[in-house]
C-alpha cells in the first residue's frame, strides 16, 4: 500500500483542512513546514488575493502545498485557471463537481482530491478523473453531509479504486488508527488545527474551542438543506429556532452574513460563526502544528510499501 505521505511528498500522511478565511498562505506554509500538506482555501478570496496568498506561501516554505477550490464560488473558473498557471501540484475541491476543469488540471499535472459526503458521488468523481477521494463524515466542522465517517469511509473505499483519505472526527492517534483500519491511506484534519499556535483565528475563537465539549456543536441550516456544524452560541441557537419556525432563507441570512469573518477576525463569539467539528472536545490546549501531526501518527509506520501500519 502507498500511503498519503508518499503521494504528497510530506513527512506525515496529513492534509490541512481548507477552512475559509483561516487557511491562508501563511497558515498553509506553517502546516507544510510541520510535515503535512498545507492548503490555501479560496473561500472568502478573490482571484487576485489567491495569487498573493500563493506567493506568500512559496516565500515561507519549500515544502509541497495545495489549494482548495470551493466550486460554488462565483470565481471558481478563475481559481481553476490560476492553479494551473501557478503550477500548484495538489488541489482539493468541495461544494460541486470539478469535472469541467479536469482536462485542464490533468494537462497541468495537478493531483485532484475532491471532498465527498456520499459513496455515489465518490464513484462519479472517480469516473470524472479524480486521483483520490477525501471522504468527509458529518462529525466535521463547517458544511457537512449526513453520513458519519465510520459509515462513509468503508463504503467509499468499496466504491472506488483510487486512494481514499478520511476526514471528519479525527483529532488523535486512536482515530488515526481507526480510519487506517477502515481503508484510508491518510487523513484531512481541521478542528484540531484550530487549537494550533500557528492558526490565525482570533484568540477568542481559540479559547472557545479549548473550553468546548464534544456536545457543544450544533448544525444550522439542516432544514433548508445547507447544514453547517458550528459551536453553540447566540447566533446558532437563534438561527435554529427561527429555522424551525419556518423563517425564509432571506430572514435567516441576517444571522450568517459575514458571521465567519466576525468570528475569525473580530473574535465575536456571540454572533460569529464558530465553525468546528465534534472533536472540539478533544482540543484541550494550544500546541504547535508539528506536535499535533506527530501525536496523530505516533507508533504508526508509514514507510514505503509497509503492510503493517501499526507498530506500537
Amino acid at each position: 500500500m502507498k500511503y498519503l505521505n508518499e503521494i504528497l511528498g510530506t513527512k506525515y500522511p496529513i492534509i490541512q483542512g481548507a477552512m475559509a478565511n483561516i487557511a491562508t498562505g501563511e497558515f498553509a506554509a506553517a502546516c507544510s513546514n510541520a510535515g503535512g500538506l498545507g492548503i490555501i482555501a479560496c473561500g472568502g478570496m478573490t482571484p487576485d488575493i489567491l495569487r498573493e496568498e500563493i506567493k506568500k506561501c512559496r516565500k515561507l516554505t519549500d515544502k509541497p502545498f495545495g489549494v482548495n477550490i470551493m466550486l460554488m464560488h462565483p470565481a471558481a473558473d478563475d481559481f481553476a485557471r490560476i492553479v494551473c498557471e501557478e503550477k500548484i501540484p495538489f488541489i482539493t475541491t468541495g461544494a460541486g463537481n470539478p469535472g469541467k476543469y479536469m482536462d485542464s488540471f490533468k494537462k497541468a499535472g495537478i493531483f485532484v482530491m475532491p471532498v465527498v459526503a456520499a459513496p455515489i458521488l465518490a464513484k462519479h468523481l472517480e469516473d470524472c478523473g479524480a486521483d483520490a477521494i477525501i471522504a468527509e463524515g458529518c462529525e466535521s466542522g463547517g458544511h457537512i453531509g449526513e453520513m458519519t465517517t465510520m459509515t462513509l469511509l468503508p463504503q467509499v473505499c468499496d466504491a472506488v479504486n483510487v486512494p481514499v483519505i478520511a476526514a471528519g472526527g479525527i483529532a488523535d492517534n486512536r482515530q488515526m488508527r481507526a480510519v487506517l483500519e477502515l481503508g484510508a491511506i491518510g487523513v484531512q484534519v481541521g478542528t484540531c488545527l484550530l487549537g494550533s499556535l500557528e492558526c490565525p483565528i482570533h484568540e477568542n475563537y481559540k479559547k472557545a474551542i479549548i473550553r468546548s465539549k464534544g456536545s457543544d456543536t450544533i448544525v444550522t441550516g439542516r432544514i433548508g438543506g445547507t447544514p453547517v456544524r458550528v459551536l453553540k452560541n447566540q447566533m446558532a441557537r437563534e438561527y435554529v429556532a427561527r429555522e424551525k419556525e419556518g423563517a425564509t432563507l432571506e430572514e435567516l441570512e441576517k444571522y450568517t452574513l459575514g458571521s465567519l469573518r466576525r468570528a475569525v477576525f473580530d473574535g465575536d463569539t456571540k454572533t460569529g460563526s464558530l465553525m468546528a467539528g465534534q472533536t472540539c472536545g478533544q482540543v484541550k490546549e494550544l500546541r504547535p502544528c508539528e506536535e499535533i501531526f506527530a501525536s496523530l501518527c505516533k507508533g504508526i509506520d508509514f514507510s514505503k510499501e509497509n503492510d503493517s501500519k501499526i507498530t506500537a
